[in-house]
């Protein structure tokens, strides 16, 4: 499967209706890969002010602080904002959503060997789109399983109200957000694939293991996108895109959502 995939089956679209999240093999070339590869490789090694502040020098035991995750890497950098509007990703989010997609994040996890991971939540509690609700792309730049960190999957909780999280466990995960998924839900591993990009709808509670490995990354890009007609998203993803790449004008969603106004300005995605 190349740049010329031609979109999903019924089967496919009916299992992101029902399960919440789909995987999709085969979006990205081998040369598309090792391009991200070296782009990340290169930030990696800088500081970028507000979006990528390593330790580049620290001894610290948290891998976290010489590899956090780089936020918005579109914003500064060429290929990022290319592959964020990468045209198989986008054709698949139509094919999601029923109209074309614009794209609000992106951001790179390097989630080094010994890393906390993210407690279970929600996305669209963060972008707050509306009319409609985002959906992430996950391209697994290095494979993911449950010792290395993947992700984690509470199937069917896309139809879940979006809801006020409690706290995490700060041991064990580097954000402080955690919602618990519903008595007869239970999480599953998302095991993928280098190159494997993993779909899910905005309601859907997930989140990541620990990278219990020693020395194995479990690098990731990973972009959140709104459906066309919506007309409000969190302000801190603005500006929007089109697949051209033209800015789509959304208004900034100032609701404080299920939390009230002591979340209002929560930006942890």
């Amino acid at each position: 499967m190349t740049a010329e995939f031609m979109g999903l089956t019924e089967e496919q679209k009916r299992a992101f209706e029902e399960q919440g999240y789909i995987i999709v093999k085969g979006l990205f070339t081998k040369q598309q890969l090792e391009e991200i590869d070296a782009t990340f490789q290169e930030i990696s090694e800088r500081i970028v002010p507000g979006h990528f502040e390593p330790e580049l020098d620290s001894e610290t035991r948290d891998p976290l602080k010489r590899y956090p995750r780089v936020m918005h890497p579109h914003r500064f950098n060429d290929t990022a904002m290319k592959y964020m509007l990468h045209k198989p990703v986008m054709r698949i989010l139509e094919d999601l959503y029923g109209e074309p997609a614009i794209a609000a994040q992106s951001m790179f996890y390097f989630k080094p060997p010994g890393s906390r991971g993210q407690a279970l939540h929600q996305d669209n509690f963060y972008l707050k789109v509306e009319d409609g609700n985002c959906i992430a792309a996950w391209t697994a730049i290095d494979a993911a399983d449950e010792e290395n960190g993947g992700l984690l999957v509470v199937p069917q909780t896309n139809e879940y109200d979006i809801v006020c999280p409690d706290l995490a466990d700060a041991k064990e995960s580097f954000t402080t957000h955690f919602v618990k998924p519903p008595k007869d839900k239970k999480a599953v591993p998302a095991v993928m694939e280098r190159g494997d990009v993993l779909f899910f709808n905005g309601n859907l509670i997930h989140g990541s293991y620990r990278n219990k490995t020693k020395d194995r990354f479990r690098r990731a890009f990973i972009c959140h996108y709104a459906n066309s007609s919506a007309t409000k998203i969190g302000q801190y993803y603005r500006p929007l895109y089109y697949a051209d790449g033209s800015v789509a004008e959304v208004d900034a969603n100032m609701d404080s959502g299920p939390c009230g106004v002591e979340f209002q300005n929560v930006y942890p995605h």
